[in-house]
């Protein structure tokens, strides 16, 4: 069994990867941005109110996530997962390490798919053209980003300080393919 965490700001790639490592190791992608735009097609209230939050570039409060996550990570708990957008702040580092301690379940890898900005706004403005995404906008971009850096770069940082010896680095200006294969070189190290 497998449990990991994919980091890396919004555009590089981390959920490409989680989906992939996701079918070659045969466990649950539990991507919280997917979650989340599924949910905005339910047109109730909260959906109206993420779909607000997320085309602005804001984030999504974080007990909002945790509850998705903790439900996700039940039911997932016996076959292994990877967490792909989760935790993105403090607070929901906290609870998540509180939620794992509680059940006894050890992260294995964390991978940290890094990037320049400029490579990543290039990627993203693709991708709007290509998928239709409302949170793909230059300005939302920008917003996004910037709170990558204030807030998930922290927790990120934090799990590399803490988690030395199963934190790896990932360049995600490599193509999804060479990515891929580092990231499976790794799992198969272990």
């Amino acid at each position: 069994m497998n449990n990991i965490i994919f980091f890396g700001p919004p555009g590089a790639g981390k959920g490409t990867q989680a989906k992939i490592i996701s079918e070659f190791l045969k466990i649950p992608h539990l991507s919280t941005g997917e979650i989340l735009r599924s949910k905005i097609l339910e047109k109730d209230k909260l959906a109206k109110k993420l779909n607000e939050i997320m085309s602005s570039g804001k984030l999504v409060s974080d007990e909002i996530l945790n509850s998705i996550v903790s439900s996700q990570l039940e039911a997932n708990k016996k076959n292994g997962f990877i967490l792909d957008g989760y935790p993105r702040s403090s607070n929901q580092l906290e609870f998540l390490r509180n939620y794992l301690q509680k059940s006894s379940i050890n992260i294995d890898f964390i991978f940290n798919i890094s990037i320049e900005f400029g490579i990543l706004r290039e990627r993203i403005l693709k991708r709007s053209s290509e998928e239709n995404r409302e949170d793909d906008k230059l300005e939302v971009i920008e917003t996004r980003y910037s709170e990558y850096i204030s807030s998930t770069k922290i927790v990120s940082d934090s799990y590399k300080n803490s988690h030395n010896d199963i934190f790896y680095e990932i360049d995600g200006s490599l193509k999804i393919g060479e990515i891929t294969d580092k990231i499976k070189k790794i799992l198969k190290k272990s």
